[in-house]
């Protein structure tokens, strides 16, 4: 009887006891050691990955040390989930090895309740990053771009957005190019405007879509409008009709990447598209994965906490990495294919970004209520 009372005294512990407070310390410890390590390591990786780049284009050192600073943001959003469950594998594998987690299970703790302030914890690291990810990422990650396009490719900055919706200078005037269509190589809705030199409109051509040979791009027709010296317009038909100068890779050089949007300013992005009869399926995917990738900080506790308390890990540094790695590479490969079928309109926006957290969720909500 006494033993059935102090069990449940235990069970029905308040949140932010001191077994609490204990676990939350010494997973933050770790959490946030394993963020800057990760970062750093993340860092060396783009850099050597860009090294080939960066002494071509002839930088300075302190260009390419800026254009690493300014990835650093998007490095920490896309490492944080592994940090977190890297951190509790460690945290609560050391627990286990010094007979830590076997003393609150014999004092009548379950597991649901020790894990329960590192559950409380991802919840928060969930916010946070979302948070993160709309305010500090897009910021940083345009700059990134900026600076790679600009200081190190040597392009000028001529496109206002991605491959929808494009504005580019020409030699004297704008072009507005409705959408470039990437797997094809194709232009669609071109509208030339013609400027005078006191920036007057001097007329308009429009190009229904050009095809890229290889070596230029490819109109069959097109419609011209020019003011006239009266202020009528005088409309043409006209065959061959030169279009950009832009190469394809040019163009994808200056597209701005779904990270440089907030959530807000891509829905807006989305919802303008749609208005003008554009695919936006593309964005769309993207748009869900925002709301999408801060859940993984929650999921990867879900999926640690049975590793670490039901199978007993030890606290070595190797098995934990070992495990996080296969961990997180599973859930990276299911992401990557889920969300390329996404792009492709293989499978709904929805889907495709909130796919992989389902699956990961019920694994993890099965072991996590598996009998202990």
């Amino acid at each position: 009887m006494a033993n059935r009372g102090q069990n449940r005294r235990y069970l029905l512990l308040p949140p932010g006891s001191i077994v609490d407070r204990y676990l939350i310390k010494g997973f933050l410890r770790i959490f946030i050691v394993s963020l800057l390590c990760f970062t750093a390591l993340f860092a060396v990786i783009e850099f050597f990955d860009r090294i080939g780049t960066l002494v071509e284009s002839g930088v300075s050192a302190a260009t390419a040390f800026r254009y690493l600073v300014y990835k650093i943001p998007l490095s920490i959003s896309r490492i944080i989930g592994f940090a977190t469950l890297f951190s509790a594998l460690f945290c609560l594998g050391m627990l286990a090895k010094t007979q830590e987690i076997t003393a609150m299970l014999s004092a009548g703790l379950s597991a649901k309740r020790i894990s329960l302030p590192l559950l409380c914890l991802s919840g928060l690291i969930c916010v946070l990053t979302f948070l993160w990810n709309e305010g500090i990422v897009p910021v940083f990650a345009h700059r990134a771009e900026t600076l790679y396009k600009t200081e190190i490719k040597k392009k000028q900055q001529q496109s206002l957005f991605g491959t929808k919706d494009i504005w580019i200078r020409g030699e004297r005037g704008f072009i507005n190019i409705d959408s470039f269509d990437v797997k094809h190589n194709t232009l669609h809705g071109i509208t030339i405007f013609s400027l005078s030199r006191d920036f007057s409109l001097e007329g308009l051509t429009g190009i229904p879509s050009a095809q890229w040979t290889g070596e230029r791009w490819r109109a069959e027709n097109g419609t011209e409008w020019r003011f006239l010296p009266d202020g009528k317009l005088a409309q043409s038909s006209i065959d061959n009709p030169k279009t950009i100068s832009e190469t394809p890779s040019d163009l994808m050089l200056l597209a701005r990447d779904a990270e440089e949007f907030t959530f807000f300013d891509l829905q807006k992005q989305i919802t303008e598209m749609k208005s003008k009869g554009m695919d936006a399926t593309s964005y769309e995917v993207d748009l869900q994965v925002k709301l999408a990738i801060p859940f993984i900080s929650p999921l990867m506790i879900l999926i640690a906490v049975p590793f670490a308390l039901k199978n007993r890990i030890g606290s070595g540094l190797a098995l934990s990495f070992g495990i996080a790695v296969l961990i997180g590479f599973g859930y990276w490969v299911l992401s990557a294919f889920c969300f390329s079928l996404g792009h492709s309109g293989a499978l709904p926006a929805p889907v495709a970004a909130w796919l992989p957290n389902s699956i990961f969720a019920l694994i993890g909500i099965y072991f996590f209520t598996a009998e202990e």
